[in-house]
């Protein structure tokens, strides 16, 4: 018996009927600096990707990508339509991961996104998957979408959870889960605190740049110093 069409996630929507009434505001929680990514951070996006378990790329995909998927999903990233955003540490390396796709230019039917992400295992229980979905639902608001979807696997029980306690209406259809988050509209206290969370991110990635170079220059100056400090004749032993 042939398979049934995939049906997009705005005819999802709409066949899912009327979304519950926007959630209430989340409970205060440590500011975590989130930073949109850019086609030149390919590289990182792919790093971090790739560095996942089996296991994780099954849950974040659907699927067992392999690493050559991976890369295909990587290189694929649209960013003009698209955004990609994530947080570093303090050696710029992408410990959490978020996609948030837009629905294409004059698609009929409720305007949803879809939100995909992944945080490395070291990072996981600090927040970062439920931070990345708040700032995923500030930006679709403010992009003009009313919905904020989500398509995992049943399973996925931590990315389910999320969209739970954010208040989105969850429907499990066999292996996998659909969750429906009703978006407010954007007001001008929405798009200021866009403004400004973004920024101090960019800030936070400029200065944890220089404390990287500032980091090299002194482990320049101590191997030099190290040199000078030798005994002659003692650089020909070594």
């Amino acid at each position: 018996m042939p398979n049934a069409p995939e049906l997009s996630p705005a005819a999802r929507l709409e066949a899912a009927g009327p979304a519950a009434s926007p959630p209430p505001a989340p409970p205060f929680a440590p500011w975590i600096p989130i930073r949109s990514l850019s086609p030149r951070h390919r590289e990182r996006i792919a790093a971090h990707l790739l560095a996942l378990s089996e296991r994780d790329r099954y849950l974040r995909f659907g699927y067992a990508a392999g690493d050559a998927q991976i890369q295909r999903y990587v290189d694929g990233l649209d960013f003009d339509r698209d955004e990609v955003f994530g947080v570093f540490n303090r050696r710029l390396q992408l410990i959490a991961l978020a996609h948030l796709a837009f629905p294409q230019p004059g698609q009929p039917g409720p305007q949803a996104a879809e939100f995909g992400g992944s945080v490395v295992a070291a990072a996981r229980g600090r927040g970062y998957g439920a931070r990345l979905f708040e700032h995923a639902m500030l930006h679709a608001r403010n992009r003009g979408l009313d919905t904020l979807f989500i398509h995992a696997l049943s399973e996925n029980t931590a990315m389910l959870r999320i969209a739970r306690k954010a208040g989105a209406r969850v429907e499990r259809e066999g292996s996998e889960s659909d969750a429906y988050l009703k978006l407010p509209q954007d007001t001008l206290a929405s798009q200021v605190e866009q403004w400004v969370g973004d920024g101090a991110a960019e800030i936070d990635y400029r200065l944890k740049q220089q404390s990287r170079l500032v980091g090299s220059l002194i482990d320049a100056i101590g191997e030099v110093r190290s040199g000078i400090g030798k005994q002659p004749g003692q650089a020909a032993k070594d």
